[in-house]
């Protein structure tokens, strides 16, 4: 059986992307259910759009995004590089992805966690708008809080999965590493990797390096505001060659590491991220102001 409930009657046929849910069993039925269920619950531009649904098939059938994935746009190579992603769409990108995180964590009925929040489930189409993708490990309501194995009995499905890790390398809080239980808090931490990757342009982890890019704002001995133009500077994507606002750089800096602050109760709420974001990194506000505008006229 399957339902579409993003399409009207009368619409029109359009691109579509399909994930499907391969294999069979118990709990593929499942991982499919759950998904399923947060995302009927969604609805946000900066959302990626579920158009329907096929329950014999394990299918989603999402809205298509055609200027694919950030990760593929910052770190493009070879046949896949693409032309630098400017300033003023990466500040936009990361405003808009906290709007998604703050709809999804504080304007939902049932609070959602994302659970793999990375640039590679971050789609773009071709105003560089963005679009959160992928809520496979996503978290609804009190399904958010998972315990870790050892206090679990050996008959519980959660220690028969050999991956119950959330996240990705590079995005996963160390906080849910170290508990095995998931919060809003765990996005956060993601999401401050995310904006040290626009500001940085550097990848959230390189095996082949050793590098992990939260350890740099995480272990910075000098408060943010305290940094001169030049300390900025360096941390900035070179390939924008200076074309980039340093203050909003400093607050972008800021603002990513604070969301990794070892106690899950400094970090910020999402809401504090698109008041904070609004506040400090002008072309935001000079934006909004604009559509309180156009929206009063």
């Amino acid at each position: 059986m399957g339902r579409f409930p993003g399409c009207g009657g009368g619409s029109t046929a359009a691109a579509a992307a399909v994930k499907v849910h391969c294999g069979g069993g118990e709990r593929l039925s499942m991982a499919f259910k759950q998904e399923l269920d947060v995302l009927l619950q969604l609805e946000h531009e900066n959302i990626v759009r579920l158009l329907g649904y096929c329950d014999d098939a394990g299918a989603l059938i999402f809205e298509y995004v055609s200027g694919g994935t950030l990760h593929e746009r910052l770190h493009g190579s070879g046949s896949n590089k693409r032309s630098t992603l400017p300033w003023k769409s990466r500040v936009k990108i990361a405003f808009q992805l906290a709007q998604a995180i703050e709809h999804l964590h504080e304007r939902c009925t049932l609070h959602i966690i994302h659970g793999d929040i990375k640039s590679s489930n971050v789609l773009l189409d071709g105003d560089s708008d963005c679009k959160l993708c992928d809520f496979g490990s996503a978290k609804m309501g009190f399904s958010s809080m998972i315990p870790p194995p050892s206090s679990l009995p050996s008959s519980s499905p959660y220690v028969r999965r050999k991956n119950i890790i959330m996240g990705s390398p590079g995005y996963t809080d160390p906080a849910y590493l170290r508990t095995g239980i998931a919060s809003k808090k765990n996005d956060i931490y993601s999401f401050g990797v995310l904006v040290l990757e626009l500001v940085t342009g550097l990848e959230a982890f390189r095996a082949d390096k050793g590098l992990v890019l939260a350890s740099m704002a995480a272990h910075m001995t000098k408060d943010v505001d305290r940094m001169d133009v030049s300390e900025v500077t360096n941390m900035v994507d070179p390939r924008l060659r200076g074309d980039f606002n340093v203050e909003e750089a400093r607050a972008l800096i800021g603002l990513a590491r604070s969301c990794f602050d070892e106690s899950t109760l400094v970090r910020p709420t999402a809401s504090c991220m698109v008041k904070m974001m609004k506040e400090k990194v002008s072309s935001i506000s000079i934006t909004n102001s604009r559509h309180k505008l156009s929206d009063d006229l």
